[in-house]
């Protein structure tokens, strides 16, 4: 939308606070805005210049305005994050926060069953969570399970059954984890109080469990029954000491919602913590993708409502780094100058900033392992062959023939470890007659490297010759007569044991079969075979092509290549019309070729 265009609706865009949603050409949702008024919020885009070019691509592509008055700022914020979750515009910040997080759920039945799920369904079942942390949950569950008897059987126990006596106790209630509902040996008032104190566990507030606790340890201790005051001992210690894990030294016994951002360019980083009770329970942080270069009051603005609507917080009090808008007028919004709160956020601060510098650091380690590796490999290498330098730049050479026809060789190149394809060479042999595996070797390997002396390049520190002493041998042959012996390090490798042959060594080099340098001499090996093998099984194909083609009386070669190139296979030559065979290579030889397919096919 122009400014002249928009300057036909200005005047009609209301004074009062409200959302704004902006629509393309095609009638997509591009963008959710509340505003306390309006017609000011909206004349800013355009009438003000901006220096991002996102929000330049956002007007530019602004075809449609719609409104929704509502009576106060707070109701906006409220409308907005509504609708912003549910369209998700391409142009508002994106949590990307798409994770299924884990609740423990207390189901809605007779002696509720409680365990963990990601599902949340409308059962009346009370849902606690959800937890960032999969690992503690479990663990506190496995306390659960130790220290408080809860069934775990799927049995419905109901009044009626229960008094039918339909069920009896199973092995669970043997091993003293559960107090046997199932036959009426645990009232469900005695486990009504058990799952009062399972909430209090999941909730941080610790202090009235271990009061329990103890108080059922004295009981015991006066009725002499030592053992099982003795179990609750220790079950006094584990709460102690996961509460020690969690608490803040010095913070007061406090519900507050801690939060701390950090904005990098387009992206921004968002901490929470969850206290309770002066006890951390949660933390978790958000990344946020930007795209109109929102300040950081207008990100954390928007993040705090939709974290807090995520996990599912209670709290009445809020602390910030800086003043937001809050849509909710009873949440206190507390910006702390210096005591435990302050302490709290800079407890978030160093959260935000330790999660920036672990994904930086798992961005870098992705990066990095390939190369670490692959050095790592190299100077396994090196180390492993004895080589003067780490072999960065390696070459493998490898003959090919098929029933005593068509030889030809073929070279890889490898650099850093992984194919350098531009590098790759094959060779049709010229010096060589009939099949002599060791004379084409020394063919190729003497034309590379006279090619590479020639142009000045430099050398390999490896050369890999595929086969064993006599191949070897023959590459030896033509670095000798090159008088570039001492330019790098030859080695040949055995087809069928996987050894490893130095120029003039009697006894081969075994490595064992899963060693990371055979690895990688293997990887280079069927490298070589593969593109050997592709160059071979080309070349056999145009010499069966020209041989059919040349086999014709007054057919050469000449006017085979000319067909070949034209009809690319006999088969569609054989089908081809005397015309079009003309048009190709002339009418008299066209008619040659014509009548000889017309008259044995």
């Amino acid at each position: 939308m122009t400014q002249e265009e928009y300057h036909h609706i200005a005047k009609s865009i209301p004074g009062q606070p409200g959302i704004y949603k902006y629509f393309d050409v095609h009638n997509e949702l591009l963008y959710v805005g509340k505003a306390k008024n309006l017609r000011k919020r909206v004349n800013s885009y355009f009438i003000k210049t901006f220096g991002n070019f996102k929000t330049h691509e956002l007007v530019r592509r602004i075809a449609r305005i719609e409104f929704t008055i509502v009576d106060s700022e707070q109701d906006a914020f409220l409308l907005e994050n509504s609708l912003i979750k549910q369209f998700q515009p391409r142009f508002n910040i994106n949590l990307k926060d798409d994770k299924s997080y884990p609740y423990i759920v207390i189901k809605n039945e007779p002696f509720p069953r409680i365990f963990l799920t990601r599902r949340v369904l409308k059962d009346g079942s009370e849902y606690l969570g959800p937890f960032t942390s999969v690992k503690k949950v479990k663990e506190l569950l496995d306390f659960i399970k130790y220290a408080i008897p809860l069934r775990n059987c799927t049995l419905n126990l109901t009044d009626r059954n229960i008094q039918k006596k339909k069920f009896k106790v199973c092995l669970e209630f043997h091993l003293g984890n559960c107090k046997g509902p199932c036959e009426g040996l645990q009232t469900s008032a005695d486990y009504a109080e058990n799952l009062t104190l399972v909430k209090n566990i999941l909730r941080g507030n610790l202090s009235p469990v271990i009061r329990y606790f103890k108080k059922e340890m004295k009981s015991l201790s006066e009725d002499l029954k030592f053992e099982k005051a003795e179990i609750l001992r220790k079950k006094i210690e584990f709460l102690k000491n996961y509460q020690s894990r969690s608490i803040i030294t010095g913070v007061q016994k406090t519900d507050v919602d801690v939060f701390s951002i950090v904005k990098e360019k387009t992206t921004a980083y968002v901490n929470y913590l969850m206290v309770r009770n002066g006890t951390i329970i949660q933390t978790h942080t958000s990344k946020m993708e930007i795209h109109l270069d929102e300040k950081e009051v207008e990100i954390l603005s928007f993040a705090i409502p939709r974290i807090r609507e995520t996990f599912n917080s209670d709290a009445k009090e809020v602390v910030i780094p800086f003043s937001v808008s809050y849509p909710d007028e009873e949440i206190i919004i507390t910006i702390p100058k210096g005591g435990h709160k302050k302490k709290l956020l800079e407890l978030s601060e160093k959260n935000v900033n330790y999660f920036i510098d672990e994904l930086k650091n798992k961005e870098r380690l992705r990066l990095d392992t390939p190369k670490i590796k692959t050095g790592f490999l190299l100077k396994q290498l090196q180390d492993t062959l004895k080589l003067p330098a780490i072999p960065s730049h390696i070459e493998c050479f490898d003959n090919s023939n098929f029933q005593g026809g068509s030889p030809v060789s073929a070279m890889v190149c490898f650099k850093n470890g992984e194919p350098s394809k531009s590098d790759y060479r094959h060779f049709n042999v010229k010096t060589v007659t009939g099949i002599n595996d060791f004379a084409t070797m020394k063919e190729a390997v003497y034309r590379r490297y006279k090619s590479v002396l020639e142009e000045n390049m430099p050398f390999p520190q490896l050369v890999i010759i595929d086969g064993g002493k006599g191949q070897l041998n023959a590459a030896i042959e033509a670095f000798k007569e090159l008088n570039a012996s001492s330019k790098t390090t030859l080695i040949g490798l055995a087809k069928n044991e996987e050894e490893i042959f130095f120029a003039g060594d009697k006894e081969s080099l075994k490595l064992p079969f899963d060693n990371e340098s055979l690895r990688l001499v293997r990887r280079i090996r069927d490298e070589v075979h593969r593109f050997g093998i592709g160059f071979h099984r080309k070349k056999r194909s145009e010499h069966t092509f020209k041989n059919e083609l040349e086999a014709i009386p007054g057919v050469g070669k000449n006017t085979a290549d000319l067909l070949l190139k034209e009809f690319r296979s006999v088969k569609n030559i054989k089908v081809k019309s005397l015309e079009e065979l003309g048009k190709t290579v002339g009418k008299s030889k066209g008619k040659i070729v014509y009548e000889y397919f017309k008259n044995n096919t």
